[in-house]
């Protein structure tokens, strides 16, 4: 049997070997997508031969792949990258029959680890599992947190007090491939590897692009991942979420979050909020997002344009805009449980009047999202908030008469536990600290997975599609 990326390795990878790592603590699985893989009744024993020995998967890769890629890193081309701490291990397909990719961080050095150790700190680990919980609570594209497990060794990093300690991490993803995939063949010149990247990308992922011809089926696909990235920077900009580093090889080909780092959660709204430390110049901030979003795609149709049309392509990049738009309004309305207009415009203007008065108000932006679920159906919930008092200010006047009139979506939902508290959960710096502080003090993980507990219930409260 063969894996789908074996189609186009011999142009995109390079075969890699795990670490030996002196101990194995499984500290998290992803039981769910676990049972949507067929993995579910794994043993502990298995997992961990699986997920921090790498032993494959029957019928699957033979051995780890480490895949090339490029990409411009704060603007700044580099053409020497690639995975240097993980690998594609296994492709897998779940329950509907969707093709995903499981991939590692913190497996080892491979030969694109450029001077690195090859290793993910625990506390690293633990805040991807946190965000990607998160983000999927909240109804967000993103890569999943599938296993966590501690590797016994000592670490040392500038951004951690160290010696810290060591953990591989394997993430779910619907597509390990990523826009600087496409800009490596464009360096090389390679038109071939071009062409069978795109062919590849159209059969698994976007096969209603299909063309005979190139020059056809190029720029459908390259419209179909405008709109799929337009959707998920969409999508974070209605949760607050600020990825922290938006280079081209942090982008994937389904528009699907993933590569945390740095990332945040907005306490407040505030366009020039920065997460990374590192970004002094405020390039990846929150309210430049959206931006960053099509000039990445910029980057991209400029690498496909090696063998298709440069005019064709331009038209293909006019699909982000209205692809952002359109999810960030149906984002932030999903979010407060309402309904949508009859025509965008007018959800634009809620959202022009929404998000401007959160900015200037310094409203809490979780718990202004969570009070006011359901519209009118949470007038009484809104009034006991922690912030009740700035919704009596003659400020906020307007948006409560927008909010109360529009028609609520599945108010049942309201009845589930999580909107019965008085707080939401949420992933503040603070709370992501605190969860931390007990695992590294005295190996307490029960405050962790008491969090990870509340963001299920989040997630089942909100009742995304499936």
């Amino acid at each position: 049997m063969t894996a789908p990326i074996e189609q186009i390795s011999s142009f995109f990878a390079d075969a890699a070997m795990p670490a030996n790592f002196p101990k194995s603590v499984l500290r998290f699985r992803n039981t769910r997508w676990a049972g949507r893989l067929g993995l579910g009744g794994l043993s502990e024993s298995d997992w961990i031969k699986h997920f921090a020995r790498f032993e494959p998967l029957a019928g699957n890769l033979k051995a780890p792949l480490a895949l090339r890629y490029h990409g411009h890193q704060f603007h700044v081309y580099n053409p020497e990258l690639g995975d240097g701490r993980g690998f594609l291990f296994a492709q897998v397909r779940d329950d509907s029959g969707r093709l995903l990719d499981l991939g590692t961080k913190g497996s080892g050095q491979t030969r694109w680890s450029r001077q690195g150790d090859g290793r993910l700190t625990l506390k690293g680990g633990v805040r991807e599992i946190l965000a990607a919980n998160y983000l999927e609570a909240l109804g967000v594209n993103t890569s999943k947190a599938f296993s966590l497990i501690e590797t016994g060794e000592e670490l040392h990093r500038n951004d951690e007090p160290s010696p810290t300690r060591s953990a591989v991490l394997v993430r779910l993803s619907h597509s390990h491939l990523r826009f600087g995939t496409f800009q490596r063949a464009a360096y090389h010149d390679d038109a071939e590897a071009m062409a069978a990247l795109i062919r590849h990308v159209i059969e698994y992922y976007y096969p209603d692009c299909a063309d005979e011809a190139l020059a056809v089926a190029a720029p459908a696909l390259f419209e179909r991942m405008a709109e799929t990235t337009g959707k998920m920077i969409g999508q974070w900009m209605a949760t607050g979420f600020v990825h922290g580093v938006m280079n081209t090889d942090n982008f994937n080909i389904t528009g699907e979050t993933f590569d945390f780092g740095p990332w945040r959660f907005l306490p407040v709204s505030d366009p020039n909020f920065t997460a990374a430390y590192f970004d002094q110049q405020g390039l990846y901030r929150f309210g430049r997002q959206p931006g960053q979003g099509l000039w990445a795609l910029q980057q991209l149709g400029g690498a496909i344009s090696l063998v298709a049309d440069v005019d064709e392509l331009s038209k293909s990049m006019t699909a982000y805009e209205p692809a952002y738009q359109e999810s960030f309004a149906a984002h932030t309305l999903a979010l407060l449980g309402l309904e949508r207009q009859s025509s965008l415009r007018d959800d634009l203007l809620f959202l022009q009047d929404f998000y401007g008065w959160l900015t200037e108000s310094g409203a809490n932006w979780p718990q202004t999202f969570f009070d006011w679920f359901g519209g009118e159906a949470s007038l009484k919930r809104a009034a006991n908030s922690p912030q009740a008092a700035l919704y009596e200010r003659p400020d906020f006047e307007k948006i409560r008469k927008q909010i109360t009139t529009r028609t609520p979506v599945r108010v049942d939902r309201l009845e589930h536990s999580y909107f019965q508290a008085a707080r939401p959960v949420d992933l503040l710096i603070e709370t992501v600290e605190a969860l931390w502080s007990p695992i590294a003090d005295q190996d307490d993980w029960g405050p962790l997975h008491a969090h990870l507990d509340k963001i299920d219930q989040a997630r089942c409260a909100y009742q995304w599609p499936r």
